[in-house]
């Protein structure tokens, strides 16, 4: 049996696991690295039913559907709180990732669990609402003075906002991708064709389009795995429910990427999706799919590495050579963001800091 128990549970043909105790420890602890105990509880239900789940383990997954229930209800006050806040700006508020799944009514809100709350806003405005969410009790958590710059020149969002008394955390992106980045994306065009939430004042999302774009490029720029299978299975959810409802969304989404120029991170999740849900490119877009990503070797080859760096951050998922994989992959998502005359003294300053962190007060970041 393989070690990795996760990844196989998500494809069409699966079917509920039949596994001794040390097996469902192994899942679980998978499921627990991986964000994904809800909606491995969810999974199995539509599998047959959790009663068929053995008690021990069957009790963790439904403490993990409780969890992602109360997240539900923390979620929308805390999204009602930022709306609140910014509102007397007159600035819109577009909602990315989980809390616009959420406040959308999508599928793929179910059993997700939230570690922050992600809005964009025009750039001309980020100064203005991060007052006002300074004045509602955010504040900045980052007291490096470099790492502030970082933020503030080069990167796509703010340092994250954490409130005073809920330490509940914001992001606020003026685009989706960082300026200096291989993919620089125009965040006024994300921003033209956001959509207005009926009931909620002030509040937007992404079109479907773009919302999808945005889980796939942040998958393969930032670099972090640990989660990316949560990531997919949010981009399968979404695929599969922005395609049901409209028929255009296949050519819509080809078009949309050659725009923005995020083809590549288009090919490269629709090869894990094919590879994890058997998701099939339809023949009108396939052709448009391959000129998106025209370097074949190039495309198998990450195809590959991010397939194994996919796998669950448990120990007895990791094979030989796959701390330096995770490493390179790393160093690629930076090279994607940053130029090499930044990203070399960056990697350098952060490696520094790793084993000669300054002291509290010190402001050698300077």
């Amino acid at each position: 049996m393989s070690a990795d128990l996760l990844t196989p549970l998500w494809h069409p043909e699966s079917a509920l696991p039949h596994l001794d105790p040390g097996g469902w420890e192994r899942l679980l602890r998978q499921a627990r690295l991986a964000a994904l105990v809800p909606r491995v509880a969810m999974h199995f239900d539509r599998l047959g039913g959790l009663d068929r789940v053995p008690a021990g383990p069957r009790q963790h997954l439904e403490n993990g559907l409780r969890l992602a229930e109360r997240q539900v209800q923390a979620v929308r006050w805390e999204v009602e709180r930022i709306r609140r806040a910014v509102a007397p700006t007159g600035t819109p508020v577009v909602l990315l990732k989980g809390a616009a799944y959420l406040l959308a009514g999508l599928p793929a809100a179910q059993g997700r669990l939230f570690a922050d709350i992600d809005i964009l806003v025009p750039r001309d405005r980020l100064e203005i609402v991060e007052l006002a969410l300074l004045g509602a009790g955010w504040v900045s958590r980052e007291r490096d003075r470099y790492n502030q710059r970082y933020y503030r020149v080069w990167m796509h969002e703010l340092p994250p906002l954490e409130h005073v008394k809920r330490s509940t955390v914001i992001d606020v992106h003026h685009t989706i991708t960082p300026p200096t980045s291989s993919f620089n994306v125009d965040g006024q065009l994300l921003l033209a064709q956001s959509r207005t939430l009926p009931g909620h004042q002030g509040l937007a999302v992404l079109q479907p389009v773009d919302m999808l774009l945005h889980s796939m490029v942040h998958l393969f720029q930032e670099g972090d795995f640990d989660h990316g299978l949560r990531d997919l299975i949010d981009m399968h959810a979404l695929l599969a429910h922005f395609a049901a409802q409209d028929p255009g969304f296949w050519p819509q989404l080809t078009a949309r990427a050659r725009q923005l120029g995020l083809g590549v991170p288009l090919v490269q999740a629709l090869d894990q999706l094919q590879r994890l849900f058997a998701v099939r490119v339809p023949d009108e877009v396939s052709g448009e799919v391959v000129a998106l990503h025209p370097r074949p070797l190039r495309r198998e080859l990450m195809r590959r590495a991010v397939g194994r760096a996919l796998s669950p951050a448990a120990p007895e998922c990791r094979r030989p050579g796959d701390g330096l994989l995770r490493w390179l992959l790393y160093v690629r998502s930076h090279w994607l963001r940053m130029p090499l005359h930044l990203l070399v003294p960056h990697l350098v300053r952060k490696a520094w800091m790793r084993y000669f962190p300054d002291k509290p007060g010190d402001a050698a970041g300077a």
